[in-house]
């Protein structure tokens, strides 16, 4: 006897015979979720998603104290990682030992420009946490100990790298397309650790943190009254109290444009990077050349990957992209391959270049790319943490909400013709430096 119920079920059943219509995700009308903005008493300003499922939140204090500001090499990053190493009221223990009893995770980085302090946590323990947090900004003392300690290991996690051929060509490509003191382009050696003084770390600590300039982003299910939180913590601090310096570098990439380097004689694989000096996200053709570079080497489906993967077999995998630093940015391919055939896999990189160079792309590669991109880009916007960390990106590059929808309208717009010109101009092999580390 059939239910009323029953029935019902059956009209709403998905006849799975047929197949549901197939949408391209250029079609898709994608849209940034706006952030709140608002600032504390001391003119930190804070950026806000306020969205998410999940009784989670993340909230990131970012400081312009990268190595771009540094005085005397790895001053920056030192003095970030010992952030959590000690302070006036606790040991590093009993710091691990408070974030943990909560369930929350505290990290921190430092980059080029800036450097962070990161907190992930239930919604419920924010109150808790943020006190602590504020105390890793202001009482932070650097113990000897703790130092010595870091010292050592990075020492010794440095001479293990440095018989990685794949960690050497990083650090050498950057040097030979940013110059060495450059803060893009210079690298750590083992003496650098053994000069860095507390003193440094504690001056350096002074000005960039306790009276830095900072702001603050924060994702997921925020408490109502995050911003009164916020405020009460952190909105009496000495914070952006102190102007940041006027600090320029300018590029100075090495004369010679090729280079093979034995770093191993018994090694058996080869590290390649080709690159040359890029500009920015700034540069009207910014967007236009990220299609361009997907199709060259930017996903698994791209022409590096296809000829000298699929094809001939040279490499487990091959990239290439744009670095994306703040100031400069440079256009690089990454692989590594069998020693043999390193130089067969730099012709064939070269080959593709000249593919684009002279022949247009045709309209179902295109077409792939382009929804490669739009569908990436609505993975990137898939969650709070995402969203945040994607106006962060806008926020540190000053940009806003326009260039995502100008990025979005390129990828839609852009022609065959168009990435004909860009590789005719940009893809040109003298313009790369050339990089083999054995």
């Amino acid at each position: 006897m059939q239910t009323e119920c029953s029935v019902e079920y059956k009209e709403d059943m998905i006849n799975r015979t047929v197949a549901p219509p197939i949408t391209d995700a250029v079609a898709f009308d994608l849209h940034l979720k706006p952030c709140d903005r608002y600032t504390l008493d001391n003119q930190v300003p804070v950026y806000a998603i306020n969205a998410g499922a999940q009784e989670v939140v993340m909230i990131e204090w970012v400081f312009y104290a990268g190595n771009w500001y540094e005085s005397k090499n790895i001053i920056a990053g030192t003095t970030n990682f010992m952030l959590k190493n000690g302070t006036k009221q606790r040991n590093a223990y009993s710091i691990n030992e408070y974030f943990e009893f909560y369930g929350a995770y505290l990290n921190r980085s430092c980059y080029n420009e800036t450097a962070t302090i990161t907190l992930h946590c239930l919604s419920k323990h924010v109150a808790e946490l943020l006190p602590v947090v504020a105390e890793l900004i202001t009482e932070s003392v650097f113990p000897e100990q703790e130092l010595a300690i870091y010292k050592q290991n990075q020492k010794q996690r440095l001479e293990v790298n440095l018989k990685k051929c794949d960690f050497v060509s990083n650090r050498l490509i950057d040097e030979y397309v940013y110059g060495f003191h450059h803060p893009y382009g210079k690298y750590t050696s083992t003496l650098d650790y053994d000069a860095v003084e507390r003193a440094e770390l504690e001056a350096f600590y002074d000005q960039f943190y306790k009276q830095g300039k900072c702001m603050v982003f924060a994702a997921g299910k925020l408490p109502a009254d995050i911003d009164q939180q916020l405020n009460r913590v952190f909105g009496s601090l000495p914070l952006n109290s102190v102007a940041l310096p006027e600090v320029n570098y300018s590029l100075h990439p090495a004369a010679e444009k090729k280079y093979r380097i034995i770093n191993d004689k018994e090694g058996v694989q080869g590290a390649i990077r080709i690159a040359q000096p890029f500009f920015n996200r700034h540069h009207p053709d910014f967007p236009k050349v990220q299609v361009l570079n997907n199709i060259f080497g930017g996903f698994f489906g791209s022409r590096l990957m296809s000829n000298i993967r699929e094809d001939k077999g040279y490499t487990y995998g091959i990239h290439s992209y744009l670095q994306n630093h703040i100031h400069h940015s440079a256009w690089m391919i990454s692989t590594e391959a069998g020693r043999d055939v390193c130089e067969a896999t730099i012709t064939e990189v070269y080959k593709e270049m000249e593919l684009l160079r002279n022949e247009p792309v045709d309209q179902e590669e295109l077409d792939l790319v382009k929804n490669y991109m739009i569908g990436s880009l609505l993975g990137d916007l898939d969650g709070p943490f995402q969203i945040i960390g994607r106006w962060k990106t806008y926020i540190l590059n000053g940009l806003d909400e326009q260039y995502f929808y100008n990025s979005i309208d390129t990828i839609r717009k852009v022609t065959a013709e168009d990435l004909q010109a860009l590789a005719q101009q940009h893809l040109q092999p003298e313009k790369f430096y050339e990089l083999v580390v054995i």
